[in-house]
C-alpha cells in the first residue's frame, strides 16, 4: 500500500466506528431524496384534485385518492378546502392556509398613530423595542421553529387547522363531515377520505407488527416527514414574504389574489452546485414551486404545460411591470421569511406582513381602492 503503515493502522482501528456512522449518513440521505422523490408523487396526486392530471373525472379521482391516501392526506377533505385556498387567496377571510395572524390576534399593544403608521414606515423606538419583547427570536427559537412547522406542520394543519382561516371554530379538521370546511352534500367525499386514511394507518400499523418499527421508520416513516417537510417549505415561500399582498374583502379579486403568489426555484442558489440543486428540486417535483403563479392563475393546466404557460405568463407580467420571482426556495429563504413575516395591522384594506419592530418592507398604493366584484363563487365546485 501507498499509505504509511501508521495511517494504515489509525484506519483499521477506526473503521468498526466508521462503517456505522457511515451507514446512519447513507440512511438518511436515502429518506431525504425518497421524500424529495414521493413529493413528485404528492404533486401528481395535487393535480388530480384539479381534475388536471386526466381528462377523465373518475381517473383523476381514483389516482388521487391512492395517491393521496399513501401519504397520509384525506384526498377529497383536503381537495375542497384546497380549491376554496385557490378561489380565496390572499384573501382575509375567505383564505384557507398561511393566514397572517393580526395585531390583536398576536396580543401586542394597541395601534398607536402617534407613534406609528399604518404603512410600516415610521414606528417609534420605543414601540419598536415593544414589538422585539413580545415578537423577537432568537436564531435558535427561530430554526426551531422552523424545524417544528417544516415536518409537522402540515399534519397540524389537517388534524387541529394550524395556519389555518382563524374564524373557523376550536377542533375544525379536515375528517370530520358537518364541519364549517365542507357542504352538506360533500358528506360522502369526506368518508370516502376518512377510509382512504384508515387503510394508510392499518397499513403502516401492519408493516410494524410484521417487520418491526425500525424498518418502517427507514424505510417509510422518515421519507414520509420529509414530504411533509418539502410540502411546507414549498407552500409556506409561495404564500409568505413581506412583498406579497393581503386583502380585505372590499379590495379582493381574483386576479389580485391569483398574483400574490411568487415562483422560487426550490432547492436553487448561485453558481454551479446551486443550478444543479434548484434543477433537480424542479425536476423531481415537477415544477410545483416554479411556475406557482400560472397555477394559480389558471389550475387545470398539468405540470407537463406549467413551464411554457408560466414563460409566456411571465413575459406578459413583466411587460406590465409585475415580478413574481422570489428567492430561492431554501431552508435560508424560509428562516428568513419567518423573521420579516410576524403580522399585519387590524385596520387597511390591503396589508403587508410586518417584521418584529413593526416594519414593512412594501406598502399598497391603492390602499383605499374598492372593488367589489371578486368573480369567483367561494362555495365549492364538485
Amino acid at each position: 500500500s501507498a499509505l504509511p503503515p501508521v495511517v494504515q493502522d489509525a484506519l483499521q482501528k477506526a473503521l468498526p466506528y466508521l462503517y456505522p456512522v457511515g451507514r446512519f449518513l447513507g440512511w438518511q440521505a436515502y429518506g431525504y431524496a425518497t421524500g424529495l422523490v414521493a413529493t413528485g408523487l404528492w404533486v401528481i396526486a395535487h393535480e388530480c384534485g384539479h381534475q388536471a392530471f386526466s381528462e377523465s373525472k373518475a381517473i383523476n379521482n381514483a389516482v388521487g385518492w391512492v395517491l393521496h391516501s399513501a401519504l397520509g392526506v384525506p384526498y377529497h377533505s383536503w381537495r375542497i378546502t384546497h380549491a376554496r385556498h385557490h378561489a380565496a387567496t390572499s384573501h382575509l377571510t375567505n383564505d384557507q392556509v398561511f393566514v397572517p395572524k393580526s395585531r390583536s390576534q398576536r396580543g401586542l399593544p394597541a395601534f398607536d398613530p402617534a407613534k406609528e403608521d399604518l404603512a410600516g414606515s415610521r414606528v417609534d423606538e420605543k414601540v419598536q423595542e415593544e414589538l422585539w419583547d413580545a415578537l423577537g427570536d432568537s436564531p435558535l427559537g427561530a430554526a426551531w421553529w422552523i424545524f417544528a412547522q417544516l415536518f409537522f406542520g402540515w399534519p397540524m394543519y389537517l388534524i387541529t387547522n394550524a395556519s389555518g382561516q382563524k374564524s373557523y371554530p376550536k377542533g375544525t379538521n379536515h375528517f370530520t363531515p358537518g364541519l364549517p370546511l365542507f357542504q352538506p352534500h360533500q358528506f360522502g367525499q369526506i368518508i370516502i377520505s376518512d377510509i382512504g386514511i384508515f387503510l394508510w394507518l392499518a397499513g403502516i400499523a401492519t408493516w410494524i407488527y410484521q417487520r418491526g418499527f425500525l424498518e418502517c421508520l427507514t424505510l417509510y416513516l422518515i421519507p414520509y416527514l420529509w414530504v411533509n417537510h418539502w410540502l411546507v417549505l414549498i407552500t409556506f415561500l409561495q404564500h409568505t414574504d413581506p412583498l406579497l399582498p393581503h386583502y380585505r374583502a372590499s379590495s379582493f379579486t381574483f386576479t389580485r389574489g391569483a398574483l400574490s403568489t411568487l415562483d422560487r426555484n426550490l432547492l436553487g442558489g448561485s453558481g454551479i452546485i446551486g443550478t444543479i440543486t434548484g434543477w433537480l428540486g424542479a425536476t423531481l417535483t415537477h415544477g410545483i414551486s416554479e411556475t406557482h403563479v400560472a397555477h394559480h392563475v389558471a389550475s387545470k393546466i398539468p405540470h407537463y404545460h406549467a413551464w411554457e404557460a408560466s414563460r409566456h405568463l411571465k413575459a406578459r407580467l413583466a411587460s406590465a411591470g409585475y415580478n413574481h420571482e422570489g428567492a430561492p426556495g431554501t431552508w435560508g429563504t424560509a428562516l428568513q421569511v419567518w423573521k420579516e413575516c410576524k403580522f399585519i395591522e387590524d385596520e387597511g384594506e390591503v396589508l403587508f406582513y410586518k417584521n418584529a419592530r413593526g416594519f414593512a418592507a412594501r406598502q399598497a398604493v391603492f390602499a383605499n381602492e374598492g372593488v367589489s366584484d371578486s368573480g369567483v363563487d367561494f362555495k365549492d365546485q364538485d
